[in-house]
């Protein structure tokens, strides 16, 4: 069972060097750095993207996955699944 109240560290994927936000970032918990992956991240990002909790890395499908879970912890922004244009 996934731990969404551990600490974890994000990773933004490719393309994330062009903008001004910080490339690596640790969030108190696996929750919030899925949420602001899914929430705050440009889509063309997300694929490539890494969050690593308990020593398990999830990739950008895993991501997904996960903010999409029934278990998931948090308010979602996006209450369905949105389009991933074939990358998730």
């Amino acid at each position: 069972m996934t731990d969404y109240n551990a600490s974890a560290e994000l990773y933004p994927g490719r393309h994330y060097k062009h903008l001004r936000v910080a490339r690596y970032q640790r969030f108190p918990s696996l929750a919030e750095a899925v949420q602001y992956a899914i929430e705050q991240l440009p889509l063309n990002v997300q694929p490539s993207s890494l969050v690593e909790s308990d020593e398990v890395r999830y990739d950008g499908g895993a991501i997904r996955q996960l903010y999409f879970s029934d278990d998931y912890p948090l308010r979602r922004a996006f209450a369905n699944r949105p389009a991933t244009g074939g990358t998730g």
